[in-house]
């Protein structure tokens, strides 16, 4: 990975929001100063960022960060991975009383706007990992319609089984397939549950045309952007550390394939990330 930052993309015609970015996670000497990479973003017309928390320190940094920083909102949520972690280091009650801060987290800040993310992952955590995921995934669901939150969900490598989980529990009101790394039928099936599909760096990378082709059905009013920073950076910089700065790199690369006008999806982006998210901040 190359340490250098890639340089400052043109800013673009109209704001956008990066919907899912992890400002507390460094990436070596590319590592970004929270206020300093919402500075960069906001001088490239990405005004506004949802920082996610994927963890218990994590979720606290997120509600601190989010009430320090008025172009921030945060969603807090137990990872897919970080459920088993817990159980095999802490056992139940430590599982049980990580569920129980989430909710207390998500409940007891305004600008805690989604439980998130959660989901499922089969790349890092195996099969005797699994139940747990699930089990983890359905509380975060259930926390997200009590409370009225956003869903924010991780896939990797498990599109039917987190179709099952959500048809099972019934989908929340407003909900985010975060990353989207699935194809056009996935994307059918995700829209159809009245999913919002978030596209990141990964839609530049040439070994993702069935991601782009999954970009081009999505209707315009469905459509979100993401860093997923510091992870997930857009060609021609992929291997670098990401901050919501080079969020232009994607949303230009998303425009030039879907063949629409830049401004017009930016201010389209905007609006639904409003919608997703439950309105202005």
């Amino acid at each position: 990975m190359s340490e250098e930052r890639p340089p400052v993309p043109e800013p673009l015609p109209h704001p956008v929001v990066d919907n899912h970015c992890h400002l507390d996670i460094g990436r070596g000497a590319g590592a970004w100063d929270a206020r300093e990479a919402i500075d960069a973003a906001v001088a490239v017309g990405v005004r506004r960022i949802v920082q996610i928390g994927c963890d218990l320190p994590g979720a606290r940094w997120a509600v601190a960060a989010a009430a320090e920083h008025p172009e921030l909102v945060a969603g807090v949520a137990l990872h897919p991975n970080e459920a088993p972690r817990i159980l095999a280091d802490g056992g139940r009650a430590a599982l049980e009383a990580a569920w129980d801060e989430i909710e207390q987290l998500a409940g007891a800040h305004a600008k805690v706007r989604a439980v998130g993310e959660t989901g499922l992952d089969a790349f890092r955590t195996g099969e005797d990992g699994r139940a747990v995921q699930v089990e983890s995934f359905r509380r975060h669901i259930d926390i997200a319609k009590r409370l009225g939150k956003t869903l924010v969900i991780h896939d990797r490598d498990t599109h039917d089984e987190v179709l099952e989980v959500i048809d099972g529990e019934g989908a929340p009101e407003r909900w985010v397939m975060h990353c989207f790394s699935g194809d056009a039928a996935f994307a059918r099936a995700c829209l159809d549950r009245g999913a919002h599909l978030s596209f990141a760096g990964t839609v530049t990378f040439k070994n993702a045309e069935p991601l782009r082709e999954a970009l081009r059905i999505t209707p315009r009013d469905r459509v979100l952007v993401e860093t997923d920073a510091p992870y997930l950076t857009p060609a021609p910089h992929r291997g670098r550390t990401n901050a919501s700065y080079l969020v232009p790199l994607t949303v230009r690369h998303m425009a030039a394939e879907r063949g629409d006008d830049l401004g017009e999806l930016c201010a389209a982006i905007d609006a639904n990330t409003e919608a997703a998210f439950g309105g202005s901040w």
